[in-house]
C-alpha cells in the first residue's frame, strides 16, 4: 500500500516553499499525496497556488478579521483532527515557523503521523525575536520525527538540543528550487502586475526593492526605517525606491505619512509572487525584514540589507551576501549609500554564492522519504 503523505501550510511563503515538493511527490506513484491549507493567509496563499497550479485537497479557511494568535491555534488544532482522521496519513510535512506548522505539527502528533519538518533548525535563541516564530519553530522541532534543515548551521543547532542525528538531513532550502523555476516562467510572463510595475521604471533606472512588516519592527522601528528611506531617496534622486506595502496599519500608517509624497518612492500594493520574482530581479539593491528574500535574493546576484537586530539565518551574514543593519536610521542610510557609491562592494556581494542551497532541496527530501520506504 502506498504510504499516504500530507501537506499542510496556510501563508504564501510555506506555500511557495513547499510548492516544489508537493509537485514532486504527487509525481511519485509510491506515495499517495494530498494537500491541507489552513489558509491563515487567504488572498496571498491563493496567488500562489494559482501560480503553481496546486489545488487543495482540504482547505480550513480559518483566516477571519481580527484574528489572534490564540483563535489561529485554537482553530487549526480542533479542524485538522477531521482531516487527519478522514486521510488518515503515515507523514504529515510542515514547514518553517508558523503558527499553521506549530498547531498542525501537534495535530499531528496527536493523530500519530509521523512529522516531518522542513526547514528545520532556524534559531535565534530568544524566543521574542521574532515571535511567535523563534517560539513555533522550537516547538515544531519537539514532535517532529524528521528534520529537513537547510544549512550546516541549522542542523548544530538541533543537535544542541539532543535532536538525534539521524533524523537530521541537510538539504539546502527548497525556496531556491522555487525561485529559480518560477524566475524562467515569469521573463516571458504577460501578468497585469508586471506590466504596471514596468510603467514605474524607466527603461535605465536602478531600483532599490523594499519590504517590511516584521511586528518587532511595529512602532519606532518603523519610524526610523521610513526616515532612512526617505533620506536614501532624497539623496539618489536617479533611482526608484518600490515599496510593496503590508497591509497591516502598524506598517501602513508610517510609510504613507513618512514616504508618501516623494516623488522617486513608489509605494505599491502587495505583490504576488510571480510580480515580485520579477521585480527582485530587476532590482539593484533590496532592503528587507523579510527571511525569505534574504535566502532568494543572492542567487540572483543581489545584496541584501536586513532591517533586523539578528537573524536566524546567519549563514547569509557570514558569506557575505547580506548585511544587518537593524531599524536604526543612520546605519540603513550608511550601508545602503555605500553600496550605491562602491560598485566593486555591489559586484563583490553580487557574485557570492548563496549558501541557501543549488536548487535540489526537493531531490533531497523525496530521496530520503523514498530511502524509508527501502529500508
Amino acid at each position: 500500500m502506498n504510504k499516504k503523505v500530507l501537506f499542510v501550510f496556510g501563508t504564501r511563503p510555506e506555500a511557495i516553499k513547499m510548492a516544489p515538493l508537493v509537485k514532486a511527490f504527487q509525481a511519485e506513484m509510491l506515495f499517495d499525496t494530498k494537500v491541507c491549507v489552513t489558509a491563515q493567509h487567504r488572498e496571498m496563499l491563493d496567488q500562489v497556488l494559482d501560480f503553481f497550479n496546486i489545488v487543495p485537497d482540504f482547505d480550513l479557511d480559518i483566516m477571519e478579521p481580527n484574528q489572534t494568535l490564540n483563535s489561529i491555534t485554537a482553530k487549526i488544532l480542533l479542524e485538522m483532527k477531521p482531516v487527519l482522521d478522514v486521510f488518515k496519513p503515515d507523514i504529515v510535512f510542515v514547514h518553517g515557523d508558523t503558527t499553521t506548522t506549530m498547531a498542525a505539527s501537534i495535530a499531528a502528533f496527536y493523530s500519530g503521523a509521523k512529522v516531518a519538518h522542513v526547514e528545520a533548525g532556524l534559531r535565534t535563541f530568544n524566543k521574542r525575536l521574532p515571535f511567535p516564530e523563534e517560539t513555533n519553530r522550537q516547538i515544531t522541532s519537539v514532535v517532529s520525527d524528521y528534520h529537513f534543515a537547510p544549512t550546516t548551521t541549522s542542523k548544530e543547532n538541533l543537535l544542541r538540543e539532543n535532536i538525534a542525528e539521524e533524523t537530521i538531513i541537510i538539504t539546502g532550502n527548497t525556496v531556491i528550487d522555487a525561485l529559480l523555476e518560477s524566475v524562467e516562467i515569469v521573463k516571458d510572463l504577460k501578468h497585469p502586475e508586471i506590466e504596471q510595475l514596468k510603467g514605474l521604471i524607466e527603461p535605465a533606472q536602478q531600483v532599490i526593492l523594499i519590504t517590511g512588516h516584521r511586528r518587532e519592527n511595529h512602532g519606532e522601528g518603523f519610524i526610523q526605517i521610513c526616515e532612512a528611506l526617505k533620506e536614501i531617496a532624497l539623496k539618489n534622486p536617479k533611482m526608484v525606491l518600490i515599496y510593496p506595502v503590508h497591509l497591516n496599519p502598524n506598517v501602513q500608517v508610517p510609510v504613507n505619512s513618512i514616504l508618501g509624497q516623494i516623488s522617486n518612492i513608489k509605494l505599491i500594493h502587495p505583490l504576488s509572487y510571480p510580480a515580485f520574482i520579477w521585480l527582485m530581479n530587476r532590482s539593484k539593491i533590496i532592503i528587507t525584514d523579510s527571511g525569505g528574500v534574504q535566502e532568494e535574493a543572492p542567487s540572483l546576484g543581489k545584496p541584501v540589507l536586513v532591517m533586523r537586530e539578528t537573524t536566524e539565518r546567519p549563514e547569509a551574514v557570514e558569506a557575505g551576501t547580506v548585511i544587518l543593519v537593524g531599524t536604526a536610521k543612520d546605519k540603513i542610510i550608511a550601508e545602503t549609500q555605500e553600496l550605491i557609491d562602491n560598485p566593486l562592494k555591489m559586484e563583490r556581494m553580487s557574485q557570492l554564492h548563496n549558501p541557501y542551497g543549488d536548487g535540489l532541496a526537493t531531490k533531497r527530501i523525496l530521496d530520503f522519504i523514498k530511502s524509508l520506504e527501502n529500508a
